[in-house]
């Protein structure tokens, strides 16, 4: 990974039993997400205080590869299209490695 590299941090918060929905979506969104050109990983995490809380971190080869994903068509029908329905807040922070 070089100093191109993007690194995305997101966090959510799944509505009250909508949890299995946004799961179950999100495997079939992360299997497409990972077989994107630039994309070097897509990972899922759980609170272990709050099992609504969801972190995605997520790597991309550069900012073009970001790009890519935002406009692939997976994207916009499962995460925009019927996963942002389900959560309560989203909040995406788009990071560079410091060292």
């Amino acid at each position: 990974m070089d100093q191109n590299t993007v690194f995305v941090h997101a966090k959510w918060q799944v509505k009250e039993g909508k949890l299995d929905a946004v799961l179950q979506l999100m495997k079939e969104a992360g299997e497409k997400s990972i077989q994107e050109k630039g994309n070097l990983f897509y990972k899922l995490h759980q609170s272990q205080q709050d099992q609504n809380t969801i972190i995605l971190y997520e790597g991309y080869a550069d900012a073009s590869a970001v790009e890519a994903h935002r406009n692939s068509e997976h994207f916009k029908s499962i995460v925009l299209e019927q996963v942002v329905p389900l959560l309560e807040n989203r909040e995406v922070i788009l990071m560079n490695k410091l060292f």
